[in-house]
């Protein structure tokens, strides 16, 4: 979008926020960046140039607005939206693989070379992989200094850079400010760190409208008992991280996600908020997505009762793949039990002083031991289950975050017990891909026979391409259509 000049004045002239994130606007006087809704007054135009990524405008020598924080913006919607191999990098980068495996790394995963890898990012977002890692280790830095009160220097580490020097010439490139000036500022504006020891508090954007109900409900309704519950108005669970675990609670404010995390590394901070704002889908663009399911008849009054409905993924590709083979063919109630006696039987022991959190969910590798006779499952999804693991374990089935959407769903449907259902689930989920659709499900099915939609597969099928590339956000509406928990914030 940054390429039409046109359009981007017209959303800085508006201060419309629904572009966030899509585009950042970068001052020629002041050499400052930021967001489109800034709250200051516009620039003239012949000073305004745009950039597609924070990442960019800091490499092109501008610094952050002290006053709208182009920085914290919320991620833009291509990457989740899209499969090719600029969107599984951001999306891989975002996870903190730069990070921890270097740009070799991250070329690895994608099956092509260091060099490749450069020039496609260069060519979309006008900076290389290196510098977008560096432009998201800054605003971690930025997080750990106004949220926390760890010194400067375990701030400069947990934020994934190699040297204090490093970390003191990035913090004041990007922000024009000093790591302590920046804590400072926190602390005289309110925004400082809260007060319980080893909690870090803070906000997670994202584009208005936000219909809460179908996602926290969907999650809070099926929690795995001991992993996920819901508690004082917030989603917790444990996660399981790079270089450690951690525990999240989330709770639906207007305009943000209230966001309190306890890591035992505060090195995990960056993944941890990746996959929080992944779980909430929180990068979507729903004001496109509604307008597409919207310009269908049937779908439009259910879009216009609750706009905004995001779909519930996942912060664990495998744990996810695990939980839908538990799921076919039973209640909502059922499958949560199945994964609970996985949880307590191989899980992880946590702590958790303020709820009833008591495991991590286990890991490919803890379950590929397990003994299927004791598993109280049919045989054959037994079998299913046993075969999942193992593939996970080995590394021949991939999924996550640089998953090639259509490959996984190759080696899906490869595996026995997989049928289009659990493909299709795991698809939406999981991997994230938003135009994946469930046709024989059978909330959706009733949902069909209620609202005059065709009632076969391959016919509502049919009937949904115009729904595409969102079908996955129409599932969510149709299943509104049933009185189920899942569309409802529990009481």
């Amino acid at each position: 979008m940054h390429t039409d000049t046109e359009r981007c004045v017209r959303a800085v002239r508006s201060k419309d926020a629904r572009f966030d994130g899509w585009f950042f606007t970068a001052v020629l006087t002041t050499r400052i960046y930021c967001r489109p809704s800034c709250p200051v007054v516009p620039p003239k135009v012949r000073n305004m140039t745009f950039y597609p990524s924070a990442a960019a405008c800091q490499q092109a020598g501008f610094r952050a607005c002290k006053r709208c924080r182009p920085d914290t913006s919320p991620g833009s919607p291509e990457w989740n939206a899209r499969a090719d191999s600029v969107a599984r990098a951001m999306r891989l980068i975002q996870d903190g693989v730069v990070d921890r495996e270097g740009v070799p790394g991250l070329a690895a995963r994608l099956g092509y070379s260091a060099r490749q890898v450069e020039r496609q990012l260069l060519a979309e977002l006008g900076a290389g992989p290196l510098a977008l890692a560096r432009s998201q280790r800054a605003q971690t830095a930025r997080v750990l200094i106004e949220t926390t009160a760890l010194p400067m220097a375990e701030v400069a580490f947990a934020a994934g850079f190699s040297s204090i020097r490093t970390f003191n010439d990035t913090v004041r490139e990007v922000f024009a400010l000093a790591p302590g000036e920046l804590r400072t500022r926190a602390a005289r504006g309110g925004t400082a760190a809260p007060g319980t020891p080893g909690v870090i508090a803070l906000r997670l954007p994202y584009r208005a409208p936000l219909t809460p109900g179908n996602l926290f409900g969907h999650l809070a309704a099926t929690a795995v008992p001991g992993v996920e519950e819901w508690r004082d108005g917030a989603y917790r669970r444990t996660l399981t991280l790079p270089h450690g675990h951690g525990i999240v609670a989330l709770a639906p404010r207007p305009g943000h996600i209230d966001c309190r995390l306890s890591l035992t590394d505060p090195r995990d901070l960056t993944q941890a908020i990746s996959r929080c704002r992944r779980l909430l889908d929180l990068d979507a663009d729903p004001v496109a997505v509604d307008d597409q399911l919207r310009s269908d008849p049937l779908l439009a009054p259910l879009v216009e009762a609750a706009p905004g409905r995001r779909v519930p993924r996942t912060v664990d590709a495998a744990e996810f793949a695990v939980r839908a083979v538990l799921g076919q063919q039973v209640s909502t109630a059922a499958a949560r039990t199945h994964a609970a006696r996985l949880v307590r039987a191989h899980g992880v022991p946590v702590e958790d002083p303020e709820g009833g959190l008591t495991h991590l969910f286990p890991s490919p590798e803890a379950l590929a031991g397990l003994d299927p006779e004791a598993l109280a499952l049919p045989r054959s999804r037994r079998a299913t289950l046993t075969t999942l693991v193992s593939a996970l374990a080995d590394g021949s089935l991939h999924l996550g975050e640089g998953a090639d959407w259509d490959k996984a769903r190759a080696e899906l449907t490869a595996l026995p017990g997989f049928g289009p259902w659990t493909v299709e689930v795991i698809a939406m989920r999981a991997l994230g891909d938003p135009d994946a659709f469930l046709p024989t499900d059978l909330g959706i099915r009733r949902a069909a026979e209620r609202l005059g939609l065709p009632a076969t597969p391959a016919a509502l099928t049919a009937r949904a391409s115009g729904w595409r590339p969102w079908r996955a956000y129409a599932v969510q509406y149709l299943w509104t259509v049933d009185d189920h928990p899942i569309n409802h914030l529990p009481a």
